[in-house]
């Protein structure tokens, strides 16, 4: 037997079949660094329309996690999408540099004891290690940027910005300083911003207080005057006054705030109970009544008078241990859900109680230190904690009487996101930006809900998320007291608190000194030195500024300051927890700055999960770090699981997750394999044919990846990475692999090299290629980057220098031709039934062993008879008969065709293995059929369909 092996135009190509990913992937980083690629894929945008995904700023402390590398490579692929669809889009990523974390780790390595400047100074050093650390973290997941040149909140340019933002906002009427509630850390000794905030299970104890009423004749009143519910007057108790003591009866879960107590709160049209029990009348909402009287215990009970809420406003309680009367008062904020319609204010604890209280002067009187201790002169608790102090209210209570019941109470309560510990509302005297506030032409919260109704959201859930956060804020903290942030460069009188009447003037010579020099020139400026002899008057305010202010003033810091950007940004993206953070921030010093918002278009994406759906955490040992899947894997496999899952919920990752995504990754890269292998001969420039001359076949596999092509596009317009993905996948394992690179490999390998045949398939694959390895450029960079060196043949090229639609050719009849193969290939699906039910009864081997008998009518008859002997390669058969009309022995397929499998009696042919009755037509070459000697020594076998 000959061995006609080196007859046929077998693969041939350096793109070897096993990625080898963690290994290589560095080589072409380094490349890419050393021929400055992201430099000149900026050279080659020049002059295109702009689109800028601005970097939501990850904060400098601590190696990148999972939920990092998610952000960091969606980012990427839309950059990189962008780039590739024509656009210009530089990416400029960023850190945020101040903080508590960062002030806490540097005292954990040097200690508290150290001067304040010294201080600042090692929290400049370890945020700028920090940022290293996560930066080659970054670079090495493939994400290309400006890495030389990022932007930081500690660089003195943008510290003196993040100034300048404030004094513009106060310029607009927005900022103010008053004293009223805010989330307090004890840990942190400040402030909290609402995105510092996080809710966890706390068991508290819930205490029902009756507040005695000491105005039983202004009780009575209300009673008379106003009628009951059935229409009549509300009558009074036993006649002529009271026989027993009327109390109000509150429900809270923090005792602590007792002491601090202005007011008892009712619902204006609530009905409430006068109940007669054995501990006296109890002044109770009707609605919530019964479930009361259920819990303290009592039998024999009765409704003696009934009360609207409004009627009950200004009467007169004694506070349940301190010599103070406290009124009652109307609220809109109560609520029938729990307690007992009747609610405990204290101003100096609660936002609601703040908002209620100011509407009738109630003293905002804070006992609580920052400490968390009560002042020493409060009377009862001075000098106690306040989680000390329950225990001393309750005890006092129930000594007193006024304590109708005691529970512990498991309920969601507000923790510091960094400590983890309970925190507390606590007035104090800061800094806000008013959300309510009219600044030049609305106010912020009017600004913010346009700016809101403006935006498009990816999902679009995010849209109803934002607008009711941004409904229901208060107020802007805005101020800390830290060592380690961007202060607020201001000069109060030190008598009235007032701003000095040249603040804007005043800050912008603070911001030009800080832009020089840090915020160390604000630390060290003696007030003297601009006040002069008004430093007599005036003083520096300690404070410093939020680091939600600092990163959500990135717009103005950097969108405004870079040349080739652009402000408002096309886009904004981070985790669906951003809609508290940095989102919210950057939108209120947008709109407080600008009127509007400095985004066109917000991405959330969620976070990450084990493979059971839990959160990860170190303690459950669950895990999965991006560095060591990267090193394991590459980071072509992380990015492809990235671009995999749908980013809008939850996403899940696991050992068997990546195993899955290697698996899929292994037969892309065996498709880009075998496209490269068999246009390794082909040049463009001397093979190219006219789309008009290629075979019909072809022209369908170039209709295939053009409605794959722009299918990709709209997806990525979208970014819905995860349908690109699995159109991908699609793409290569159905329209390619098991359909149109199944039936080609007979007319590569045995077809003359130069062949017309031959060329006409290069053609297709020359153009498939191009299309697939640029359309799957932004999710498998560096394996693009692979293809691309082989396909090119240019070392300095890259990929990313090109853009989709610069090769791919039109065709006339492209949807004729388009028609024709589908309904084809309906038919083919039947005949690839009926032979593998055959092979697999052992009558054939291969389907090259088989030959295929058609029974069709009609349409269906026209269209198969339209393809001549081409059928057989079609189903990759050594025969294919068509017949007009039926069979008795056929099978109808689902294309409606009837169809009949037989072994194919005749020799198999040595070279390209079909059963064919020419066998030894050339008796010098007995091995081969008739094609084989065409192919080799002839004109070649005629194709014009496959």
């Amino acid at each position: 037997m000959a061995d006609y092996k080196d007859t046929l135009n077998l693969p041939d190509t350096p793109f070897p079949m096993r990625g080898d990913l963690a290994k290589r992937e560095p080589g072409w980083l380094k490349q890419w660094q050393e021929r400055k690629l992201y430099e000149k894929i900026r050279e080659v945008s020049a002059g295109r329309p702009k689109f800028i995904l601005h970097d939501g700023p990850p904060y400098a402390n601590g190696d990148i996690h999972i939920g990092h590398a998610v952000n960091k490579v969606l980012k990427d692929i839309i950059v990189k999408s962008k780039t590739l669809s024509g656009f210009d889009a530089p990416y400029v990523p960023g850190w945020d540099c101040h903080g508590l974390p960062i002030e806490l780790q540097v005292e954990k390595q040097h200690g508290k004891e150290i001067p304040a400047a010294r201080f600042r100074e090692l929290c400049r050093e370890y945020a700028a290690s920090q940022i290293e650390r996560q930066k080659a973290d970054f670079i090495r997941l493939g994400v290309l940027g400006e890495w030389n040149n990022p932007y930081l909140t500690m660089d003195f340019r943008f510290e003196a910005d993040i100034m300048r933002t404030l004094g513009r906002i106060h310029a607009n009427g927005y900022l103010y300083q008053g004293q009223k509630p805010v989330h307090w850390c004890v840990d942190c000794g400040s402030a909290l911003a609402e995105a510092e905030v996080e809710y966890e299970d706390k068991a508290s104890p819930a205490i029902d207080v009756a507040f005695a009423v000491k105005d039983v004749a202004a009780l009575a009143k209300a009673l008379g005057i106003n009628p009951s519910p059935a229409g009549g007057e509300g009558a009074n108790v036993k006649g002529a006054g009271f026989d027993l003591p009327v109390y109000a009866v509150i429900w809270t879960t923090t005792p602590w705030t007792l002491p601090a107590n202005q007011a008892v709160c009712v619902h204006p049209d609530f009905i409430y109970d006068l109940i007669q029990t054995p501990k006296g009348i109890l002044i109770l909402a009707r609605d919530l009544a019964e479930a009361c009287i259920t819990r303290y215990g009592f039998d024999a009970v009765e409704v003696v008078a009934t009360v609207q809420g409004s009627a009950l406003e200004y009467l007169q309680l004694q506070h349940p241990f301190y010599d103070r009367t406290v009124p009652v008062i109307c609220g809109d904020h109560v609520t029938l859900e729990a307690g007992t319609g009747l609610v405990h204010t204290a101003p100096a604890h609660g936002l609601e109680d703040y908002a209620v209280g100011g509407k009738y002067d109630l003293l905002v009187d804070c006992p609580v230190g920052g400490d968390g201790k009560f002042y020493a002169s409060v009377p009862l608790v001075g000098g106690q904690s306040i989680w000390a102090a329950n225990k001393t209210v309750v005890e006092t209570l129930t000594n007193s009487g006024a304590l109708l019941l005691e529970i512990k109470l498991k309920h969601s309560y507000p923790h510091c996101w960094r400590h983890k510990t309970p925190i507390i509302f606590r007035a104090t005297h800061q800094w806000f930006i008013g959300m309510e506030t009219t600044g030049q032409h609305s106010s912020l919260r009017t600004a913010a809900l346009k700016a809101v109704e403006n935006t498009e959201f990816f999902p679009a859930w995010g849209r109803a998320r934002l607008e009711a956060m941004i409904k229901n804020r208060p107020d802007w903290c805005v101020s800390r007291q830290r060592n380690w942030g961007v202060p607020m460069p201001l000069f109060v009188h030190k008598e009235s608190g007032e701003l000095h009447p040249r603040t804007a003037e005043l800050l912008e010579q603070v911001a030009q000194r800080v832009e020089q020099q840090g915020i160390e020139a604000w630390f060290s400026l003696e007030a003297s030195e601009l006040l002069g002899a008004e430093a007599e008057t005036y003083q520096k305010v300690s404070d410093t500024l939020d680091v939600w202010f600092d990163s959500g003033s990135s717009h103005a810091c950097v969108l405004k300051r870079r040349d080739y950007l652009q402000h408002p940004a096309d886009l904004y993206l981070e985790g669906s927890d951003q809609h508290r953070g940095w989102f919210q921030s950057s939108l209120l010093t947008g709109c407080g700055v600008d009127g509007h918002a400095p985004y066109k278009a917000l991405l959330t994406h969620g976070f990450v999960v084990d493979g059971n759906g839990h959160k990860m955490s170190k303690s459950k040992g669950n895990v999965i770090a991006p560095q060591k899947v990267v090193d394991s894997l590459g980071a072509d496999m992380l990015r492809l699981w990235v671009a995999s899952t749908d980013y809008s919920g939850e996403l899940t990752i696991s050992d068997e997750i990546l195993k899955r995504v290697s698996e899929s990754y292994r037969r892309i890269r065996n498709t880009l394999r075998f496209l490269l292998s068999n246009i390794a001969d082909f040049d463009p420039a001397q093979h190219s044919l006219p789309v008009e001359e290629w075979l019909e076949i072809d022209r369908y596999a170039l209709a295939m990846a053009r409605d794959f092509e722009n299918d990709c596009k709209a997806h990525y317009e979208k970014y819905e990475f995860h349908f690109i993905v699995q159109k991908l996948q699609a793409f290569c394992s159905e329209d390619l692999g098991g359909f149109y690179l199944d039936i080609l490999k007979d007319r590569l390998y045995t077809a003359g090299a130069d062949s017309r045949a031959r060329r006409s398939a290069q053609n297709a694959l020359y153009h498939i290629t191009h299309s697939l390895v640029r359309l799957m450029a932004p999710i498998l960079s560096f394996t693009a980057e692979e293809v691309w060196q082989v396909l090119a043949k240019i070392p300095e090229d890259s990929v990313f220098l090109h853009t989709w639609n610069d090769v791919m050719p039109t065709q006339p009849e492209e949807d004729v031709i388009r028609q024709r193969w589908v309904q084809l290939r309906r038919v083919r699906a039947d005949v690839q039934k009926q032979l593998e039910e055959v092979r697999v009864a052992g009558k054939i081997g291969s389907s090259l062993a088989a030959e295929v008998d058609l029974y069709a009518i009609g349409e269906i008859f026209d269209l198969l008879d339209s393809f001549g002997d081409d059928l057989r390669f079609v189903f990759i058969t050594s025969q294919a008969r068509l017949h007009q009309g039926g069979h008795p022995e056929a099978v109808a397929g689902e294309a409606g065709v009837g169809i009949r499998v037989s072994a194919s009696p005749e020799q198999k042919c040595e070279r390209c293995w079909h059963y064919r009755a020419d066998m030894g037509a050339d008796a010098a070459k007995p091995g081969l059929c008739g094609r084989c000697v065409s192919n080799l020594h002839g004109e070649g076998e005629p194709r014009q369909y496959a």
